[in-house]
């Protein structure tokens, strides 16, 4: 497997500098590294749930994947800040940030639903330069960085550029999004009436959700996914990804950004169609 990966990297050449190339190979290896690691504890009889602060629920395997992720991080990178969801920021000085989300969907996880991710990006100056989505239980992984396409694994075979799906009407899409109550939290008061319009524009609505959603746009397998509540350890690894599939990641007002509380990703055939929904 990392003859394979060595090859592609050895194949961008010029395309990205030796900084970016690096730090992407080592983000796809401790992205798989730390999903192999929650399985240890995935479907257990005896895993155990705490609440956080804000009543997330968080377990060991977010935990302990997390100290995986920043200690593998620290020693090879080592003047890099790293943010992570269970464990807070560490300060760095080379401009570049690691962004951690452990677990992806920790509820999915802990109801022994297979969709969940581990999440892996680096930012330079708060802008996404790479990114990776890996869902360990289906051994399926997308990676990106800048300029450098998207890349897409399965079951640790050869990586595959991946594209996002050319369908260009509404009532031809998969829409997906990660809850419904999500569309009536905080400042989406009035989100639910998107949901059901888009839901009632769509040929299919599924809630296969959080990052797992985002890497069926990219792989051409869905066309649309929203989320109205993020964190940037949510969506930081996302926007490389499905921009560099050829798609669109903006947020409700239409801005390119990782920083808005919000996510949405589409095929770039549907953005226009959609951005419109969300403006009324």
């Amino acid at each position: 497997m990392r003859i394979a990966f060595r090859g592609w990297f050895a194949s961008l050449g010029s395309m990205a500098s030796e900084n970016s190339k690096k730090r992407l190979e080592f983000a796809v290896e401790i992205a798989r590294q730390a999903g192999k690691f929650t399985l240890q504890h995935f479907r257990s009889r005896d895993l155990a749930v705490e609440r956080k602060g804000d009543g997330s629920p968080v377990t060991l395997a977010d935990q302990g994947a997390e100290k995986l992720l920043r200690e593998q991080i620290s020693l090879r990178f080592p003047s890099d800040a790293i943010l992570g969801e269970e464990f807070g920021e560490t300060p760095g000085s080379s401009g570049y940030c690691w962004v951690l989300d452990p677990i992806d969907g920790t509820k999915a996880f802990i109801s022994g639903v297979p969709l969940f991710t581990t999440l892996v990006a680096v930012m330079h100056d708060d802008l996404p330069m790479a990114g990776v989505i890996y869902a360990p239980a289906v051994d399926e992984m997308v990676y990106a960085s800048k300029g450098n396409g998207s890349w897409h694994t399965v079951e640790g075979g050869t990586p595959e550029r991946c594209q996002v799906s050319q369908v260009a009407k509404l009532e031809e899409a998969v829409y997906l999004t990660t809850s419904v109550r999500s569309y009536t939290k905080d400042r989406k008061s009035d989100g639910r009436g998107v949901f059901d319009a888009l839901a009632a524009a769509c040929r299919v609505t599924r809630t296969w959700g959080d990052a797992f959603g985002y890497m069926l746009v990219a792989t051409g397998r869905a066309e649309i996914m929203i989320d109205p509540v993020m964190n940037l350890w949510d969506a930081a690894a996302l926007q490389p990804i499905i921009e560099e599939a050829g798609g669109k990641f903006f947020d409700w007002q239409g801005k390119a950004s990782v920083h808005s509380g919000e996510a949405v990703a589409t095929n770039a055939a549907l953005a226009e169609a959609v951005q419109e929904m969300l403006a009324k």
